[in-house]
């Protein structure tokens, strides 16, 4: 009576005031998300506005640091075709020659005409390369660009004029004092701003004297402004964007997108002074990033409430996070309360397996708290008890369990598969002879494997047995498999455990290939007291790390089990002194050494029985 009112009265007691650790855990992840959540929504409410504006701040940069970089590399490629007529010692003495007649025609065919030819088309742009010499003696050749057919002509073009044209252009004589491979200017000069072009105006001079340097002639380089400045495009940046690029004196050369003040968008190029300095500049972000060579800047003016658009992306994003958050972290909590109540479980699970007598259980639990102490005690129970049993019945046990994994891998329901696999193709091809050849090595290969359940069979019928096997294997294969039987006759008499020379040969077909080939050598021999099989291979080969892993019992891969069970079923049935040895190199190949006692038939009745 005493004893079951005080079990009643602790039952009672935890149902009373005993909280479970489960919901004791569900209770502080709760917490952690509330505060999670409470967490995200104070700095996406307080903070977003100046983080976004510095986030967006760098994405725009970023993205004006590619568009400087496009630009600069087709400023850089138009500058350095220009350098190959500026330091060009044999074009500019040819030009300084004052020459008539067939010498004038000669110069002009072979120099001067090439390498402006040459100098026009080496930029993949719509280039007019037009140049001005002193010289009088080079002949005038170019195209009328007034000429509405040529306005907007699409190819590569190069024009030679006298210098008499442009000695008096505003243009011509404010080009800065020649610094040698430096002085060099864009501007929009004759009819470029009406055909929406720009020029690299440069001069070319002769080097001969640097005290005294002379000019030979002036080459401007023009392109169209919708080609040099393509990547300046507001869509990289978002719609209510202006892209702006300022010449060094503050005008606007080229203009992408339009002011959001435009709703009805009816230009395409903004005001140049609301460019420089916008009317509201609490709506827009500007940013203004230098080019090279030029020294020209990009501006970019960037409507606010792109960024709060993007805050509010940004927002939204945060709260679909901490929902998840909530949802992971709940099944998190959920599957952590499981894993205890399952713990427990075990626990009984593994009293009630050694109460039926399955004394293998084991738990595995690490750590110092009470479960591992639990699984311990409980684990060192078991094995004291089943210590006990396998003294006494360890030997017929392990025999037992060597004769059930031989009749498990006698026959191989993988290898069945792929012969019927085979047999279907032959049936489906009509190869009639091949199939009956198949289905009657497949036959025998089982009577052989078979064998009415005996353990030891004659070694002639254990390679007959392998010869069967191979016989499938080869209609699969054909000449890519090479096979060599070495056997020495004397073997005849003798007797072994069956079925251990195939897994082998399947083992080699499985994982030797290293070709299209592979060649295999089947060695049985009587060195003395005992018969050596051999098989070896030319593929793959293996480390000595994983032949000793395949050796080792502790190893719980199935990679290299059946080589494991051959072993221990020759040491079972002969003793520790016989068994499987494996030699390999990789690259090389393989070569597996079963060892058994030469024994004659008949001689051992009682080992016969299966």
């Amino acid at each position: 009576m005493n004893t079951r009112w005080t079990t009643s009265s602790r039952i009672n007691g935890k149902k009373l005031g005993y909280i479970p650790i489960g919901y004791k855990l569900m209770l502080t992840f709760t917490i952690f998300i509330l505060l999670l959540v409470f967490v995200n929504f104070y700095i996406s409410h307080s903070m977003y506005d100046d983080t976004m504006r510095k986030q967006s701040r760098v994405n725009i940069q970023g993205t004006l640091n590619q568009i400087r970089d496009n630009v600069a590399y087709k400023v850089d490629d138009i500058v350095q075709t220009s350098a190959t007529l500026y330091d060009d010692p044999a074009f500019i003495q040819s030009v300084l020659r004052n020459l008539s007649g067939a010498d004038n025609h000669i110069r002009m065919n072979n120099v001067i005409l090439p390498k402006l030819e040459s100098a026009a088309k080496a930029v993949g742009l719509n280039l007019r390369l037009s140049v001005y010499f002193h010289n009088q003696t080079v002949y005038e050749r170019y195209r009328d660009w007034d000429n509405a057919n040529n306005q907007d002509f699409n190819e590569q073009s190069w024009d030679m004029y006298h210098m008499t044209r442009i000695s008096n252009e505003f243009w011509y004589f404010t080009l800065p004092e020649e610094k040698y491979n430096s002085t060099m200017t864009w501007r929009q000069v004759e009819e470029d701003e009406r055909d929406g072009r720009i020029s690299l105006i440069r001069r070319i001079v002769d080097m001969n004297n640097p005290l005294d340097i002379q000019e030979v002639g002036i080459m401007r380089f023009s392109v169209r402004l919708s080609q040099l400045f393509d990547s300046v495009d507001y869509t990289k940046l978002g719609d209510g964007s202006v892209l702006s690029v300022l010449d060094p004196f503050g005008n606007v050369v080229f203009t992408s997108g339009s002011m959001v003040e435009d709703p009805d968008h009816t230009s395409d190029k903004v005001n140049p002074y609301a460019v420089i300095a916008p009317n509201d500049k609490k709506n827009y972000l500007v940013i203004e990033e230098d080019l090279p060579q030029k020294n020209w800047k990009i501006v970019a003016q960037v409507p606010l409430n792109i960024i709060e658009q993007e805050a509010k992306r940004v927002r939204t994003v945060l709260i679909v996070i901490c929902i998840i958050c909530i949802v992971l972290f709940t099944y998190t909590g959920y599957v952590i309360s499981r894993s205890f109540s399952k713990r427990i479980q075990k626990l009984v699970g593994v009293l009630n397996a050694f109460r039926e007598g399955e004394l293998h259980k084991r738990i595995a639990y690490r750590g110092k708290g009470e479960f591992p102490q639990i699984a311990n005690a409980l684990n060192a129970m078991g094995e004291d008890i089943e210590a006990l049993i396998n003294k006494v019945y360890l030997t017929q046990l392990q025999k037992k369990e060597a004769e059930l994994e031989m009749l498990q891998s006698q026959i191989n329901p993988h290898f069945l598969y792929n012969t019927l696999s085979s047999i279907n193709q032959l049936a489906k091809f009509g190869e009639t002879e091949k199939l009956q050849n198949m289905v009657v090595q497949l036959a025998q290969f089982y009577r052989l494997t078979l064998n009415s359940g005996r353990i030891l069979i004659p070694i002639a019928l254990e390679i007959e047995q392998a010869n069967a096997y191979l016989d499938i294997q080869k209609v699969k294969y054909g000449q890519r498999m090479e096979v060599n039987f070495d056997v020495d006759t004397s073997i005849w008499p003798y007797e072994t455990i069956k079925l251990i020379l195939q897994p082998f040969i399947e083992n080699v077909l499985k994982h030797a290939w290293s070709g299209d080939r592979i060649h295999i050598r089947i060695v049985v021999k009587k060195e003395g007291d005992t018969i050596l099989y051999r098989i070896i291979d030319d593929g793959l080969g293996m480390k000595q790390g994983r032949i000793e892993e395949i050796f080792d019992p502790r190893d719980n891969n199935h990679t290299g089990c059946g080589i494991r069970n051959i072993d221990q079923r020759v040491k079972l049935h002969y003793g520790s002194e016989y068994g499987v040895s494996i030699f390999s190199k990789v690259g090389i190949g393989t070569s597996v050494q079963i060892r058994i006692p030469a024994r004659a038939r008949n001689a051992n009745p009682d080992k016969r029985g299966g």
